[in-house]
């Protein structure tokens, strides 16, 4: 199963996913707050630095998690060249990927298992009301274990059309690449029906 833990052990994985997950959403809103083009290039400067700290294999693997950015990044530089707003757009583009970097940050030296016992805790006053948040922490590990590997088959795609046909694959990968989609779903309802589903689940 292909996700985004870290390919090496880092000091960071010692310490506690609450702390990790709410130093992150504070530099989040900062960095929202912030509108100033050289505080977000710092920032981005900083957050290359702690990829860079743990060794070359972990920033390499932080930097493939990072390149699924590149069109968006592309599209925002087209646009606001065209628009003449050069830095907003350069604030926009530091913001954008300082903060999907943090995050992929994270969940490289988190465990699963400890991102899902922090979403539990956050929802203990949920289970005082009586509900089930056990279809909320799966569904949370879900998306979390399969974006990577849904990236992963849909560069896959990319590259298979690119070798068969000069023209760009656009809206003709969509349907193959919602087959692939459907089917993972399927085996991944499979799984869950073999070991109980959800009433199996421990609250």
């Amino acid at each position: 199963m292909i996700s985004l833990t870290s390919p090496v052990r880092t000091r960071a994985h010692d310490w506690p996913a609450g702390a990790k997950l709410a130093a992150l959403c504070v530099v989040t809103v900062l960095l929202f707050k912030a509108q100033s083009l050289w505080i977000h290039a710092g920032v981005f400067a900083g957050m290359l630095v702690l990829y860079r700290l743990p060794g070359p294999v972990f920033f390499r693997a932080g930097l493939r998690a990072l390149r699924v950015l590149w069109p968006f990044v592309v599209m925002l530089a087209l646009y606001h060249l065209v628009t003449w707003t050069p830095y907003a757009g350069g604030v926009i583009l530091l913001r954008m990927v300082t903060a999907v970097g943090l995050a992929t940050l994270v969940t490289m030296t988190t465990q699963l298992s400890d991102l899902i016992a922090v979403v539990r805790w956050l929802a203990t006053p949920l289970r005082a009301l009586g509900l089930k948040t056990a279809y909320l922490e799966t569904a949370i590990a879900l998306v979390i274990r399969f974006t990577p590997v849904l990236l992963t088959k849909g560069t896959k795609l990319i590259d298979a059309w690119r070798a068969r046909s000069p023209r760009r694959p656009g809206w003709r990968i969509i349907l193959p690449f919602t087959v692939l989609a459907l089917d993972d779903a399927d085996h991944i309802a499979e799984a869950l029906r073999a070991r109980g589903g959800f009433d199996a689940m421990k609250e």
